[in-house]
């Protein structure tokens, strides 16, 4: 998805028609092709030979099987880019046969262990899974498009295309350097020398959490700066039972105390009046919006409508000067999110020209004749 947002032409290879509902599809398109048919890894092999990437999404082995590994597709297409994404560790990995889900590959890299806040007692609490954006997307997807960029620069100066693999536990693991190098007792750091969920960026401190309001929403505090924490304390001391001190913010011991009387001082306004308080200042204190808050564009996005009648997609990130974002979402219909199987066969017969045997125009076409929405 980000690849053709910001203008690459990225073609799917799907084995079949599918009703499977993948939102991260735009900008691409279609061709129903069979891998496991002679006739499909042909045709597959004519179109890597003229192609820059190619994504292998399947467990170790799979396509290597069908003739379709780096060494083959070295000697098809020396230039070609060889991305390979799997869950768990490729190589040197007892789970590297093993089906899994983004919640299992944070779970055996350290990460998950961390992600904790504390129970009612004072004890870590169980670990809890951000939706599956660490390993799928962050660790994942994420580091397998820098990997790609990384080498089609590296192409620029010597004309040959390598092998990038990717796995979500070591991305995982990437993405987190600064939580698990702070947490390595060499570090000897004080930010992340407790137990999970008594840190300070894991729930631990009080002024780096999360409070209900009074309409039972949330506002969001982070103000780790003695001069920032300073500012939170003038606005919000007023309202609070026993007023916060600069001199104490980073005593450990008077965290209980404060944690309780932050809970009681923003139970006292709902959520838009505290919002209102701290806007426009340097307390670091933000209303926790909703999906569908930020989809009647209170984040601003040039050249959306406010108050939108349906949910806004993300817009395309980071913003390019010269050369931005190729496709900005459509705003009014959900199928603009959506690719169509086999949407992208006149295409493919326009690309490949003379080199598709008769037979293979014929299969290509009868393979993409039924089309349904992905």
């Amino acid at each position: 998805m980000i690849l053709a947002d910001f203008g690459a032409q990225v073609l799917r290879i799907d084995r079949g028609p599918t009703n499977r509902s993948d939102v991260t599809s735009r900008g691409k398109t279609s061709v129903i092709v069979d891998a496991k048919d002679p006739s499909g890894i042909a045709i597959i092999r004519k179109m890597l030979a003229s192609a820059d990437v190619f994504v292998d999404p399947f467990r170790p082995g799979v396509l290597d099987k069908l003739g379709l590994g780096p060494a083959d597709l070295e000697k098809l297409n020396p230039r070609l880019i060889v991305a390979r994404m799997t869950g768990f560790p490729r190589a040197n990995s007892s789970y590297s046969q093993m089906a899994g889900h983004d919640i299992n590959y944070i779970a055996v890299s350290g990460v998950l262990d961390m992600i904790r806040s504390k129970d009612a007692h004072g004890e870590p609490s169980t670990p809890v899974a951000p939706l599956n954006l660490l390993g799928d997307f962050a660790g994942g997807g994420i580091m397998l498009v820098l990997g790609i960029l990384l080498a089609v620069i590296e192409r620029q100066s010597s004309g040959k295309g390598q092998v990038v693999d990717a796995d979500m536990v070591s991305g995982a693991r990437y993405v987190s350097s600064f939580p698990l190098l702070l947490a390595h007792p060499k570090s000897g750091a004080f930010i992340w020398s407790n137990p999970p969920g008594n840190n300070l960026l894991d729930g631990g401190a009080p002024f780096y959490a999360v409070y209900k309001t009074k309409d039972n929403k949330y506002m969001s505090v982070g103000c780790l700066e003695p001069h920032f924490f300073a500012e939170f304390a003038r606005i919000i001391n007023p309202y609070l039972r026993s007023p916060l001190s600069v001199d104490t913010q980073q005593d450990p011991s008077t965290w209980a105390e404060m944690r309780g009387t932050l809970a009681d001082g923003f139970a006292t306004k709902t959520r838009d009046e505290w919002a209102k308080l701290f806007h426009a200042t340097d307390a670091c204190c933000t209303p926790v919006l909703t999906q569908a808050e930020v989809s009647g564009n209170e984040l601003g996005e040039a050249g959306v409508p406010a108050n939108a009648a349906t949910p806004l997609p993300p817009a395309p990130h980071p913003h390019l000067s010269r050369t931005p974002a190729a496709r900005i979402p459509a705003y009014s219909a959900q199928t603009d999110f959506f690719v169509e199987s086999g949407s992208g066969l006149d295409k493919v017969l326009k690309e490949l020209g003379g080199q598709l045997s008769p037979a293979e125009t014929e299969y290509l076409k009868r393979a993409n004749g039924a089309k349904a929405k992905l």
